[in-house]
Parts: C-alpha cells; sequence; structure tokens
C-alpha cells in the first residue's frame, strides 16, 4: 500500500486550517434494514472546497450521502454549518440550505423546465458570517445550462436523460444551497453532459459553493476535485488531494469518461 494517502485511522476530525468545515461527519454508521452499511466514517468538506467520494458500485458512496440527509437509518455526529443536523429529518436539512442532487433524476415530468424550477425556489441566504451566498435564479441557470435555456416550456417528461440531470442539479440550485451533495453526477450521461457537469461544479467553487459529489468516474473527479476520500465496504481507507488518493493502491476503479 502506498504511504502517500492517509489511512482512515489517522483521518482528521478538523481540517488543517483554522475555518471551521461546512460539513463535519464524524463516525458516521449507516444501515438499510438490519444490515450495516457504513463503518464509522469520518470526512469534511470546507467553504468554496469539492470533495470527491470515491469508490466502486456498492463501496457505500451513494449510502453516505443519503445518510447526511436523513434518508436512512444512521448513527454519529453530522454537522452543518456548525449545527448538529444527525437527528433532523431531510426537509428540514434541505430547508438549511444543504441541496442534494440524487441519482436518478427526481423531476417533475409533467412540469415545464421552467415550472420545476420554480417549484424548487427558495430565498437567497447568508453565510454565517453574514456575507451573502449566491442567489440562483432561472435566468442565471439558463446561462449556465443553456440547453435547459433553449427549451423552459418543454415538459420534463420529453427530455433526454442528460437533460433531466441538469434540470435537476438546477432545480436544486434554486434552493439556495450552500452545499451541494452530487450523486454520481457523470453516470450514465453523455460525454457533453460530464463536460457540462465538470463546468457547472466549478462554477459553483468559484462562487464559494461547497460540493461534496460520490463518483466513480476518476478523470471526472481528478478534474474537478480538490480532495478525496475512497470508500471500500462503508468504510473510509485513504483520504488526501486527489494525486495522494490517485497514487494509493486502493483506486482501481473505471477511468474511460472525460471532463
Amino acid at each position: 500500500m502506498s504511504d502517500t494517502a492517509t489511512t482512515a485511522s489517522t483521518t482528521p476530525a478538523q481540517p488543517a486550517t483554522a475555518a471551521a468545515p461546512v460539513l463535519q461527519v464524524q463516525s458516521l454508521n449507516a444501515w438499510y434494514g438490519a444490515a450495516q452499511i457504513l463503518f464509522d466514517v469520518s470526512l469534511h468538506v470546507g467553504r468554496g472546497e469539492v470533495v470527491a467520494l470515491m469508490g466502486r458500485n456498492g463501496a457505500g458512496k451513494s449510502t453516505t450521502l443519503k445518510a447526511i440527509m436523513g434518508m436512512v437509518a444512521r448513527q454519529g455526529g453530522v454537522q452543518f454549518l456548525g449545527h448538529p443536523i444527525d437527528r433532523s429529518e431531510p426537509h428540514h436539512i434541505a430547508r438549511l440550505g444543504l441541496g442534494y442532487v440524487p441519482e436518478d433524476r427526481r423531476i417533475f415530468t409533467d412540469l415545464t423546465v421552467l415550472e420545476n424550477l420554480q417549484v424548487g425556489r427558495q430565498s437567497p441566504r447568508r453565510w454565517p458570517d453574514g456575507a451573502p451566498a449566491p442567489e440562483w435564479t432561472p435566468e442565471k441557470l439558463f446561462a449556465l445550462f443553456p440547453n435547459l435555456g433553449e427549451m423552459p416550456q418543454r415538459p420534463g417528461g420529453r427530455m433526454s436523460g442528460g437533460e433531466q440531470q441538469m434540470l435537476t442539479v438546477a432545480r436544486t440550485l434554486m434552493g439556495q444551497p450552500l452545499l451541494v451533495l452530487l450523486d454520481e453526477p457523470s453516470e450514465g450521461v453523455a460525454p457533453l453532459i460530464v463536460q457540462q457537469m465538470a463546468r457547472t461544479i466549478r462554477a459553483l467553487k468559484a462562487q464559494g459553493v461547497s460540493v461534496l459529489l460520490s463518483e466513480q468516474n476518476l478523470p471526472f473527479a481528478q478534474a474537478v476535485a480538490d480532495r478525496a476520500y475512497l470508500i471500500e465496504q462503508g468504510q473510509i481507507a485513504h483520504h488526501g488531494s486527489m494525486a495522494e488518493v490517485v497514487a494509493s493502491d486502493g483506486v482501481r476503479m473505471p477511468s474511460t469518461r472525460s471532463a
């Protein structure tokens, strides 16, 4: 095993910088029924940071995001902007400014693109220090996703899978999140959509919005992430910069798609 990436046993509870993390997960366990899926998962995401949670299918990536959102049975510490949310319901967590983009593209197929966006709309937010957070409007999102701007009146059910993926992300941004959880954003979409997703993540980072993405597309993660955690069988096996985690002998994932 390479020693360039830190192992799970020494995963720090806090980042090295003085600033408190936007998201702090400490010793998180999760279950589906009687089956335990996550085992003492710890990670953190800083303000304006993009962090990739890497791993094979079934490693626990998606379950980690769902556990953070309170969508599965869980136990452990989860803090968002310094406030504990490990006992909160998903709808309450979303109202605090934590956005979640699931892998299965949950849109309203009978509503138009514009109507889907309006459904997710919330008021602008501020950071704990009082600084205004980015405000997303349909106009800004149509500039970010030109394809959506060309079809504002198209029903969601008449869109391609990639277009639906973009709409799911755009609707989540209408909730004015300070942190976005992205579940496999490059999975099953065309290369052009993958490139659009990469541009979107970079745009979020540029505006100070944090991103935690679960991903097994290595080139995509390398193109957008500052740091990474490698999860294996429900446990964090390595963490560090993208280069350090890629250099560890635990990363053996598909790498055919690019961003």
